[in-house]
């Protein structure tokens, strides 16, 4: 079923709830589609551990029926878009950006054409790539990620009216919904929904949530370091592209306001590696762990690419300290058969 969302120019009236626009009154002008359910909630996590020193921040509920980190990026990459519209986008083959951008954008009343390539799969990727190959209305398939991104500048070369979104919506535009996600965070801290936490774990594979992260923390001026799990090889996943990324949002933000925003502290951001699988949608023992735990204590589903392995972190560096550790979860299995309570 498609149904249609209003995308208009936000008002300082109507961004009530959403504190970038609160904070940035003049970003109001970008335009945004209001596709996801906001704040998202935290909870905390006892059956880890005993002191409370674990909590979720529940992206998976970040709209009622598929949500996730996506959501979040694509109210400003989908902000243009409107009924009749085709979007292009290029993700791996088991790709929930692929998926989310297409089932977003059909709310919108837009086609999404995809490039994928092809990756080692898990079971839920391989859902994944099914149900996106249901919602998109042309799917190219290559073997390689260089394939890919030649089919797209063709593609794109072919087509000039196309709307482009990014892999991993991981652009300025789209990282502006995740400097969002910290301020919203920021205000639960206040309002006493959670203790502030020693740190933030999130998966790293193109970066944007991580960067929207650690921008959004310095702007609300919360030293939080945000701990990122590599789940890619290094040359697209490292702590260079986070910051490069997080550096072309803060200018973003400063030609809109005229403002000037803080600058990252070099405890911003940290990447660890011991999760990674040794290739892009292999799993890793301990996100496999991390996954059944999660399913035995809460029912969630994790997907072994990303979620699951940022879990296993999560869990690790939860054991080596007492002070609250919050896993970010970016993953929604309700689509694929997961159960969230």
């Amino acid at each position: 079923m498609t149904w249609t969302l209003k995308t208009s120019r936000m008002t300082e009236a109507a961004s009530s709830g959403y504190p970038l626009l609160e904070h940035f009154p003049e970003l109001s002008r970008i335009p945004r589609a209001a596709l996801a359910t906001l704040p998202t909630p935290v909870e905390p996590l006892p059956e880890a551990s005993p002191s409370g020193s674990l909590w979720i921040k529940r992206d998976d509920l970040s709209d009622g029926a598929f949500g996730g980190n996506k959501v979040r990026a694509l109210e400003f990459l989908l902000g243009g878009v409107k009924r009749g519209d085709t979007v292009l986008t290029i993700g791996g083959e088991g790709s929930t950006h692929v998926l989310a951008t297409a089932y977003h954008a059909a709310r919108l009343g837009a086609r999404t054409h995809a490039i994928r390539w092809r990756h080692e799969m898990t079971p839920v990727a391989r859902a994944v790539a099914a149900r996106a190959a249901e919602l998109c209305d042309r799917m190219t398939t290559t073997r390689t990620i260089v394939g890919a991104a030649a089919h797209v500048l063709w593609r794109r070369g072919r087509n000039r009216r196309l709307h482009w979104i990014p892999m991993g919506g991981s652009s300025p535009l789209g990282v502006l919904g995740h400097v969002n996600a910290a301020l919203e965070l920021e205000r639960q801290i206040s309002e006493g929904a959670l203790p502030r936490p020693a740190r933030i774990i999130v998966p790293l594979g193109t970066g944007g949530t991580a960067a929207g992260l650690a921008l959004g923390l310095a702007i609300a001026g919360l030293r939080i370091p945000v701990v990122a799990a590599r789940i890619g090889p290094r040359i697209g996943a490292n702590r260079q592209r986070v910051l490069a990324l997080a550096r072309a949002t803060r200018r973003l933000i400063g030609q809109e306001t005229g403002r000037r925003l803080p600058w990252l502290t070099s405890d911003a951001l940290r990447v660890v590696h011991d999760v990674y699988g040794g290739a892009y949608g292999r799993p890793h023992p301990a996100g496999d762990r991390a996954a059944e735990q999660m399913m035995v204590w809460r029912g969630l589903a994790l997907d072994a690419t990303y979620s699951a392995k940022a879990f296993a972190a999560a869990i690790a560096h939860h054991r080596h300290s007492e002070d609250p550790t919050l896993f970010w979860l970016t993953f929604d299995g309700r689509m694929l058969g997961g159960a969230p309570r």
